[in-house]
């Protein structure tokens, strides 16, 4: 690849990734005789996503837009999540609201969404 790319490679997406994996593995482990499997991999199926969001908010995720090539290391976290990202459902769920961007013609201070 070129490098111009921001593939989403964050600490959140993996850790939600390999939760998801864990609990699908132990679904089909369940499927074949652990019958306790298919319900320890339903809870982490469940689990994936919210550890995902938590990630996304304490700052191991990205923003839906494409970061900067600084920030696209995996172990690099987001100092805007605080705020929440613009346009972003995650943040939106959990109350922060982000900020729009300034268009021409407007004030210095920015319009909350």
């Amino acid at each position: 690849m070129s490098g111009h790319h921001d593939e989403g490679h964050t600490l959140a997406g993996w850790v939600g990734s390999a939760v998801a994996m864990a609990g699908s593995l132990a679904i089909g482990v369940g499927v074949i005789g652990w019958r306790p499997g298919i319900w320890w991999g339903l809870i982490a199926l469940v689990a994936a996503a919210p550890a995902t969001w938590g990630l996304h908010l304490a700052g191991w995720g990205k923003p839906p837009h494409p970061r900067s090539v600084g920030q696209r290391g995996l172990m690099v976290r987001d100092r805007s999540a605080r705020e929440g990202h613009t346009n972003c459902r995650g943040c939106r769920l959990a109350g922060r609201r982000g900020v729009r961007a300034r268009t021409a013609g407007t004030s210095d201070e920015s319009v909350p969404l």
